[in-house]
């Protein structure tokens, strides 16, 4: 499957899975808030929303084959990344800071799926 029906949305995920890869980014802009221009927002729950409320990516990535996943593989990169964050989730509960999340021993896990899956997203 070379084509997915929401390429906008396919560039949202790409977004959000890149950000929760790159714990540099995530220290640079959730963290201390240098954002690359003005008007720019990001953090962890950002991007959260846009895998799991806006695109359900994480919630049910079979779902999103041919919709914004175009093949098995991403479905189950991004099947490894929800249990990634889910695992954090469970352990440190909701509503916590994105420093509280970051300094997790759980996060190595997202950091992890995340890097697999944007490489496969991005291939």
């Amino acid at each position: 499957m070379t084509d997915v029906e929401f390429p906008e949305m396919r560039e949202n995920v790409l977004s959000a899975v890149r950000a929760f890869s790159d714990v540099e980014y995530q220290n640079r802009v959730w963290l201390r808030r240098e954002y690359p221009h003005e008007g720019y927002f990001d953090d962890f729950s950002l991007n959260l929303n846009i895998l799991y409320d806006d695109t359900l990516v994480l919630e049910d990535p079979v779902s999103a084959l041919g919709k914004v996943l175009r093949s098995h593989e991403e479905v189950s990169a991004m099947a490894e990344l929800a249990e990634g964050i889910d695992s954090v989730l469970r352990e440190e509960g909701y509503g916590r800071s994105d420093a509280e999340y970051l300094r997790s021993p759980y996060w190595a896990g997202v950091l992890t799926a995340a890097f697999r899956a944007y490489s496969v997203l991005a291939a």
